[in-house]
């Protein structure tokens, strides 16, 4: 069996999909791109995705019922120094858990709540 990774793909469930698209673009320094997904009924704006790199991609999805906020997942985002992204947070409307930390020999990480609740991590490895 080829290597994978386990995570193939992730969704962020937000309420208000403007304010979510704006923050995570401003935060991350990246561009969501709209994904159509005919007879869904559903609005869904998806990370940028490389086919050819390792690691996962996904998107943020507003569903009629669907709450966002706080669950049992976390997702990690691969930044160039988590404070620097980190730093971006408050101003859009987010909160910052926790400022930029050490985890070891793996790298830093900072924790933040984005603007519908989702608490989700930065991660760099300097």
């Amino acid at each position: 069996m080829k290597p994978y990774n386990p995570v193939g793909w992730f969704e962020l469930y937000v309420q208000d999909m403007q304010r979510a698209k704006a923050f995570y673009e401003v935060v991350l320094n990246t561009t969501l791109k709209e994904i159509v997904i005919p007879d869904a009924n559903i609005e869904m704006f998806g990370f940028p995705q490389d086919l050819d790199a390792t690691g996962s991609s996904g998107a943020l999805i507003k569903v009629a019922g669907v709450p966002s906020g706080g669950g049992g997942t976390m997702i990690y985002f691969n930044c160039e120094n988590c404070a620097e992204e980190a730093s971006r947070v408050e101003a859009h409307g987010g909160e910052i858990i926790q400022a930029k930390m050490a985890v070891g020999e793996y790298g830093f990480v900072s924790i933040i709540t984005d603007t519908e609740g989702n608490r989700v991590g930065l991660f760099s490895s300097e």
